[in-house]
């Protein structure tokens, strides 16, 4: 047996031990949110597919057509010819949706945080960044170089205190923060972040990642929810794979700032530009998620409706008025388990763990979306409050 694997299996072996394992499952074909998992029908909860259009008939037909039209994939880089008609008309969309000049689209959400900091973060420079902000946000700081600086979630008084405190002639700081936290729920304080911003004459990006689609008319996003202005936030990073219900991401900005991008963002010049096809795909969507406000007032229906119930319930009431509903239940061991009962009673509602999510807070991570219905939820609901105690998981 090689060096190499001896110690892989020994990591592996380490992993399941710690109930840190993780296991992919493949689903075969279903609509969303029903799953069809190792021969059993289930309701999922996982998905970030909020408003249910990833299985739209409309958004799949755009798909196809302009497969038909363009073919599979771009073949190129952007600046190589991978650049399409297809792309330029997204990204007009984009910018119009989120009220900027232009965007930037980008394959990953992953891909545009690193390109973006990458870009625009010198080495050495400070970031601070929300404790809790995603694992893109945190390594893309530091494959930049910059000294990153983690404040407590959500705290804009320490933010303050953190800026006022960092060395002067470093040149302006970047502060990075989600919008929608992914794994709590809530949401950023934005007026405070503005105002550090401001007051330290630091750049704000915010990450939008679980906003756009759902947050501010037909679906801006955080930025025309708010009204926040290109002085407010000049930065602005959002996905194509979760509301939106299709693949990719992009930066939001002033032309300078995108045409910056275009020159300097390594992860959008030396990669093959996202499939024709699928920015066809994601405009439809766009078409959809702005017309059809009847999504968004489904979804946030459905998430007052699962809240009153773990309340009447005796569970606990997680922080957040959105569609990401957290459970927390503190050892990987109850999630694990609680997540198993659930799916014994036919739900799939998976147990999220470190390094995910910090030491002691396991847990479910309910994912709501417009295309449940009230029996979906409230099936949950009598799952959850029957198998909570018995996996373990008691009240706090």
């Amino acid at each position: 047996m090689s060096g190499l694997e001896e110690a892989c299996r020994q990591d592996l072996a380490e992993r399941e031990e710690a109930g840190f394992l993780r296991r992919r499952e493949a689903r075969a074909p279903s609509r969303l949110p029903r799953l069809r998992l190792g021969g059993r029908r289930l309701v999922g909860f996982a998905s970030n597919d909020y408003l249910g259009l990833a299985t739209d008939a409309r958004v799949a037909r755009a798909l196809a057509r302009a497969a038909r039209r363009w073919g599979a994939g771009a073949a190129a880089a952007a600046t190589l010819g991978g650049y399409s008609e297809a792309h330029a008309s997204l990204e007009e969309a984009l910018a119009r949706a989120v009220g900027r000049p232009r965007a930037l689209v980008f394959s990953t959400g992953y891909m545009a945080n690193l390109g973006l900091l990458g870009a625009f973060v010198p080495r050495g420079r400070r970031v601070y960044a929300d404790r809790l902000d995603h694992a893109s946000i945190l390594d893309a700081a530091r494959l930049a170089g910059a000294r990153l600086t983690r404040y407590p979630h959500g705290d804009t008084e320490a933010l303050a205190r953190l800026l006022a405190g960092g060395p002067a002639g470093e040149g302006p700081p970047l502060i990075v923060s989600e919008s929608v936290f992914s794994m709590e729920g809530d949401r950023a304080p934005l007026p405070g972040l503005v105002a550090c911003a401001r007051a330290a004459g630091a750049t704000l990006v915010i990450d939008d990642a679980h906003g756009f689609g759902v947050l501010g008319p037909e679906g801006g996003g955080c930025l025309p929810e708010g009204g926040w202005s290109e002085e407010d936030v000049p930065l602005y990073v959002a996905t194509l794979g979760k509301a939106v219900g299709v693949f990719g991401a992009f930066v939001a900005g002033s032309e300078a700032v995108v045409e910056t991008l275009v020159q300097r963002a390594r992860t959008a010049l030396f990669t093959t530009a996202l499939p024709p096809a699928l920015c066809a795909a994601a405009t439809e969507a766009l078409v959809l998620l702005r017309t059809e406000d009847w999504r968004r007032r489904r979804l946030f229906a459905h998430v007052e409706r699962f809240r009153r119930g773990l309340a009447e319930r005796g569970l606990p009431l997680p922080p957040g008025r959105g569609p990401i509903q957290p459970l927390v239940v503190g050892s990987p061991a109850r999630a694990l388990a609680l997540s198993a009962r659930l799916r014994t009673a036919g739900y799939y509602v998976p147990a999220v763990r470190p390094p995910t999510v910090p030491p002691g807070t396991s847990r479910l991570r309910v994912s709501l979306s417009a295309l449940h219905d009230a029996r979906d939820i409230d099936g949950l609901l009598d799952a959850l409050a029957e198998s909570w105690g018995a996996a373990g998981a008691a009240v706090p």
